[in-house]
């Protein structure tokens, strides 16, 4: 688009060769949203932080993908409306600068809640049905095994299953639980009980409790300074031995080497996880070392359609703030814009915010 055709700047952290999520290098999805309201899309190719706010000073918005906007960033941003993530997690901002900047950060929280329910899910059954040691026997003729394994494992009817958070995705994964004969429980201090029983799903006020009462755990909880290691030994040693520990949310919310020591102590029978504390995982790491735990790889909403609704959503978010409008995912709700928003309307990518 030629500088004078330009109406808003939007950068983004130019990526190290080929990104999986960024093929084309056009930003042909993002830019369903963005041309119509004359937005162009400016790589900055930068090595430090102050390389990046030196190209992104007078920036209408930003895209947070490639690199951390921290706090120095934010405050170098002269002109930015919108700082726009394509995922649930808002990890890769600091939300509490950008709010003090005026900074709308929008997010897409509800694109893929089924795919993390149904692997939540897939993840629950594989660890109950101790999948991966079943597969090992077979592969290891050791056929007759399996069946004396299951003599002190209850079948799944009737089982409780404790969700932490009670967000989207675990709503969607309550849904699905119910037809294998599931009681439910959740925990979560910002959900009104209303909202949980609506669900047929009973409200519990102490994590403690949950861990307690629970034959499965399933962690939904976002990342946040308060949930960083929410879930710490004192919890793992009030979860049932028999029980089993379930997180496709963020990796973070554990205090690992409590995990660890759950899972070696036998505190608890089995774990199945999606994420880490830190990733990519180390490959020394215990957890990939035994037998009562099943990893994927952050993988939990990945799809054919997971990137291409992504992006698509966050050039659209984008627009809408640049338009003037009160985007449909905002992180920092509290946020005082530097622009005048209008509370948020349908956005219609043939007419484009507010059609």
């Amino acid at each position: 688009m030629p500088e004078g055709k330009r109406k808003f700047k939007v950068v983004v952290q130019k990526p190290e060769g080929i990104s999986f999520d960024l093929a084309d290098s056009a930003y042909r999805l993002e830019y369903e949203g963005l041309a119509p309201v004359g937005a162009e899309i400016v790589e900055i190719p930068a090595k430090t932080e102050d390389e990046f706010i030196a190209s992104a000073r007078d920036a209408d918005a930003v895209i947070a993908r490639g690199r951390r906007i921290t706090e120095k960033i934010i405050n170098g941003l002269d002109k930015c409306v919108v700082i726009g993530l394509g995922s649930v997690g808002a990890d890769p901002v600091d939300v509490a600068a950008a709010t003090r900047r005026g900074i709308v950060v929008t997010n897409v929280p509800d694109v893929f809640i089924e795919e993390v329910a149904d692997h939540t899910m897939a993840m629950l059954l594989a660890a109950h049905r101790r999948l991966k040691q079943m597969d090992q026997l077979v592969r290891g003729g050791r056929w007759r095994e399996g069946r004396p394994t299951f003599l002190g494992i209850p079948r799944l009817w009737g089982q409780t299953l404790g969700l932490v958070s009670f967000g989207n995705v675990s709503r969607a994964v309550a849904r699905r639980a119910k037809p294998f004969g599931f009681q439910i429980l959740a925990y979560d201090p910002y959900i009104s009980e209303l909202k949980m029983t609506g669900e047929g799903v009973e409200p519990v006020t102490s994590l403690a409790e949950l861990c307690q009462r629970s034959d499965f755990v399933s962690m939904h909880a976002p990342w946040t300074a308060e949930t960083t290691k929410l879930m710490k030994e004192e919890h793992f040693r009030a979860m049932k031995p028999s029980a089993i520990f379930v997180n496709n949310g963020r990796g973070k919310t554990v205090d690992e080497p409590s995990l660890i020591r759950a899972l070696k102590e036998k505190w608890i029978a089995g774990a199945a996880l999606d994420v880490f504390f830190d990733e990519p995982v180390d490959i020394e790491n215990p957890l990939l070392h035994m037998d009562n735990v099943i990893v994927t790889p952050h993988i939990a909403s990945a799809t054919a359609r997971m990137m291409p609704e992504t992006r698509r959503r966050l050039g659209r978010e984008l627009a809408i703030v640049l338009s003037g409008r009160w985007p449909r995912s905002c992180v920092n709700p509290d946020v005082l814009p530097r622009t005048k928003l209008v509370r948020w309307q349908p956005y219609d990518m043939d007419r484009g915010p507010g059609g």
